[in-house]
């Protein structure tokens, strides 16, 4: 995965101003995929914008290179061994974060920032375990990996209980097509950031793609001739840019 990270700051020369926060996930998304990183059949302006306006950092250690203790390890700032999350939690394994951790969220929610988590989360789907019990005020997306359903092409069987989309804490619909699921998210953040930018914000968009089973929506599938997936991460940079 890689990560993207924005810092928008107010146009006031205050010290005392808080930075808003976004921080941008993608989940399998591979080194040379960009075209600042070495891409020679994806373009990425907007990221590539990013990279040449600010940072572009190219030696990233995870604490794993899987679902959940990479994102537990993001969150918490401690190693995931060290806080017994190991590989990818699957549908209804009874385990999550433990409440006892103090995740970047719930420390940012306590200097006054409003939080939001937009995308997959993966660190448990049982109700101790959702992302607004853990100092996020607002989550729309999934709970785990967008493989983990009953449509997936190598193990069928594996997965038998839907995908569900939440809202908060609620289910809110059934995924059978994943297609429009970046624009959605996206949409959900640029309501989010309209709603509190008057105030100090820390929004994780941690993107479910491109993650198999790979999806674009229709004004991406097809556009660039390259393939899906290449479709894919152009509409991940388009989401970005409209951020």
């Amino acid at each position: 995965s890689i990560i993207f990270l924005l810092l928008m700051l107010s146009c006031e020369n205050n010290s005392d101003i808080k930075p808003n926060i976004v921080f941008i996930l993608t989940d399998d998304l591979g080194y040379a995929d960009l075209s600042s990183y070495g891409s020679e059949f994806i373009n990425t302006p907007n990221l590539d914008d990013m990279a040449s306006d600010g940072a572009k950092l190219t030696s990233y250690y995870s604490s794993q290179a899987v679902c959940s203790a990479s994102r537990a390890a993001i969150l918490t700032g401690a190693y995931s061994n060290r806080i017994g999350i190991n590989g990818a939690f699957g549908p209804k394994s009874k385990r999550g974060i433990n409440q006892k951790e103090l995740l970047i969220s719930e420390m940012l929610k306590e200097n006054g920032y409003k939080t939001g988590i937009f995308g997959k989360w993966h660190l448990g789907d049982a109700d101790i375990f959702l992302p607004t019990r853990h100092g996020f005020d607002e989550f729309f997306g999934i709970l785990f990996s967008n493989d983990m359903w009953p449509f997936h092409p190598e193990i069928p069987n594996a997965f038998p209980d839907d995908l569900l989309l939440y809202k908060n804490e609620n289910s809110i619909e059934t995924l059978i097509d994943q297609s429009d699921l970046t624009k959605r998210i996206t949409d959900e953040s640029i309501r989010f950031i309209n709603e509190n930018k008057n105030n100090p914000f820390f929004l994780y968009i941690p993107h479910p793609q491109p993650h198999v089973p790979l999806f674009a929506s229709k004004e991406f599938k097809g556009s660039t001739g390259k393939g899906l997936y290449a479709d894919v991460i152009t509409e991940i940079d388009f989401s970005v840019g409209r951020v």
